[in-house]
């Protein structure tokens, strides 16, 4: 019979027994593992698992959703926001997730934030990866009236689930929103062809319009063999290379950026039909989500280039900004 017995009083004598109790409660919840699966994930016998999970029911941590952030996840919040000028930072527990399920977890808290700030007449610029695009899952319906979806990002020819414009489709489809998008390859072949695109009324309507948008919600991508801009094949491998030694660490909607956040002197940026970054600045809420070590630098670069108020990201690449930034 397994045991289901209260917590011991020398469970609660341990420092990280709250934080495992949420860890728990996430992993059986929102990622519907099953009991095994956690207690594998957490390194601890099913019975444990079993008790932490009566716990955080009775102790109101689990309701509809998990109402306890763990104090670890705090300090890092409280860190992120003041090294990096942010108004909110979010940040969720992934210890010892694949980097796929930590992508699905971000992308929990992603549509969750973004279901609590749709409004009647709202107008909502999106940019994409896969974080943005497992995020529409967890999005809650309610009937939006007057509400409008911008595309940021230009297409590709060969589209799917995860295309540039496709989260913003997903978006306006789920809420039944009017939609506009860049009707242009995400990269053109030359720089005078973009120029010309940008001259089309319809397309510098487009340009004003994503100035004027209510929020924005986007991701930002490294310059690793898993970044989604190499592996779908918008740019070749090699380009990544010669976008390392010109200094970019990363792009904020297909615009490579360096380590501060500016636009890197490269030929891609002048290709690319995407809404420039700065061009976003009298927006009054800007959400980057983004996870994962591997892109602390590029998040960092990111938040500089848009200067975004709120991030949604995972404790490893939170501890990881922060190791970049200094601070301890």
């Amino acid at each position: 019979m397994s045991d289901t017995s209260p917590l011991a009083a020398s469970d609660f004598l341990s420092p990280d027994t709250h934080d495992v109790k949420l860890r728990a409660a996430w992993l059986y919840h929102v990622e519907q593992l099953t009991q095994e699966e956690v207690a594998r994930q957490l390194g601890l016998n099913r019975s444990k698992v079993l008790r932490l999970l009566a716990a955080a029911r009775e102790e109101g941590l689990v309701q509809i959703s998990i109402n306890g952030r763990g104090s670890d996840m705090l300090r890092l919040e409280q860190a992120l926001t003041a090294r990096f000028g942010l108004q909110q930072a979010i940040v969720v527990p992934v210890s010892g997730l694949s980097e796929a399920l930590a992508i699905q977890a971000v992308a929990h808290a992603t549509g969750r934030y973004l279901s609590e700030q749709i409004n009647d007449g709202i107008s909502i610029g999106v940019g994409w990866g896969a974080t943005l695009h497992h995020a529409i899952r967890s999005l809650a319906w309610r009937h939006i009236r007057d509400a409008t979806v911008v595309s940021l990002l230009g297409e590709v020819t060969h589209a799917g689930a995860d295309s540039p414009s496709a989260v913003a489709w997903q978006l306006a489809h789920f809420y039944r929103t009017e939609l506009y998008q860049i009707t242009a390859p995400v990269f053109v072949p030359s720089p005078e062809l973009a120029q010309a695109l940008w001259q089309i009324d319809e397309m510098a309507k487009l340009q004003a319009r994503a100035q004027a948008l209510d929020l924005v919600l986007l991701s930002v991508g490294d310059l690793s063999r898993q970044a989604s801009i190499f592996r779908r094949g918008l740019l070749a491998w090699d380009t990544a290379d010669s976008l390392k030694a010109a200094g970019a660490v990363g792009d904020v909607l297909c615009h490579f950026v360096d380590a501060a956040g500016q636009i890197v002197d490269h030929p891609a940026n002048q290709r690319v039909m995407a809404i420039h970054p700065a061009s976003l600045a009298a927006v009054p809420r800007i959400v980057i989500s983004s996870c994962g070590a591997r892109k602390a630098q590029a998040i960092i670069a990111g938040i500089a280039a848009t200067r975004a108020h709120t991030l949604i990201t995972d404790e490893t690449a939170a501890r990881a900004m922060l190791r970049l930034a200094g601070t301890a």
